[in-house]
């Protein structure tokens, strides 16, 4: 039930994402996600008198706050502007293959393996496949941007493992949420919708503050304690199936070739360049 839960939950983000800039600017909408976000989690963090763990370590809360959500967000509201949902999500699926790299280069796993080896030749195949036979010219700045967002994505992780490891997952998050509410606050107010916004981008952006957010993690650290960190990872490789189903049934977005030929091998390197090892972050419960 924790794994089909959170694979729709994590699913969600994209056609969320989508659906709320075509109205807000892409800053707008993260503030309100994380913001939601934080007052959410924070009171939990505090009824069980957790923050004090963070004490001695907070800058680098600060930098995995930055490099997991300040840029990352914002960058994939962005390029969601230009692309479909359903491409953002099977770049993003590439996360496990770049963070397979990062944490080969961090220390954090050992050699490559062939397998590992192979897995990213497969995937970033993939990407080229999805890329070439998709992306106009006009569009490789969004694909850019998703970039940006997949490199944060597979930091975020090895500044967890080098730095956090020994700290509960909880608080990390809810004063990384805190912390970038804090920095998108003024961005928010100086972009701030001047003109009536519908209601489903607001139930959009509420949604993915509630749901997507503080729901997700609490559901992720749930599934973390029933099955462990390396098995609850494979929800990776479910959440880009749940985002290109919705973007093509609820948008309307086209089932193209290069999500044909490339989505399936991005799944397949990711899955074999994170095999044979142990995962890069295992969170506390």
């Amino acid at each position: 039930m924790l794994f089909v839960t959170l694979g729709l939950v994590w699913g969600l983000p994209y056609l969320l994402i989508k659906v709320a800039v075509e109205h807000v600017d892409p800053a707008f909408v993260v503030f309100v996600r994380v913001a939601l976000g934080a007052l959410v989690l924070l009171p939990i963090v505090l009824a069980r008198r957790q923050l004090g763990t963070l004490r001695g370590h907070l800058r680098w809360v600060v930098v995995f706050a930055v490099v997991e959500i300040t840029f990352s967000f914002w960058a994939l509201n962005w390029a969601e502007q230009h692309i479909a949902s359903s491409l953002a999500a099977i770049l993003i699926a590439t996360v496990p293959t770049v963070g397979a790299l990062i944490a080969r280069w961090a220390g954090l796993s050992a050699s490559l393996s062939s397998t590992r080896i192979a897995g990213l030749a497969v995937g970033f195949v993939g990407v080229g496949a999805l890329v070439g036979l998709d992306i106009e010219g006009s569009s490789w700045l969004a694909v850019a941007a998703v970039g940006i967002t997949v490199v944060g994505y597979a930091l975020g992780p090895v500044v967890i493992a080098k730095w956090l490891s020994d700290l509960p997952s909880l608080p990390v998050i809810a004063t990384a949420l805190a912390i970038n509410a804090v920095i998108f606050a003024p961005v928010a107010w100086v972009v701030r919708p001047h003109e009536p916004v519908p209601a489903s981008a607001w139930a959009a952006m509420v949604v993915l503050g509630l749901v997507c957010t503080a729901l997700a993690f609490v559901l992720f650290f749930g599934l973390i304690r029933e099955v462990g960190a390396p098995r609850a990872q494979v929800i990776t490789y479910v959440n880009p199936a749940v985002a290109v189903v919705l973007g093509i049934v609820v948008l309307g977005e086209p089932l193209t070739t290069g999500m044909l030929v490339g989505f399936p091998l991005v799944l397949l390197g990711s899955y074999l360049a994170t095999r044979g090892g142990p995962a890069v972050v295992e969170p506390e419960p």
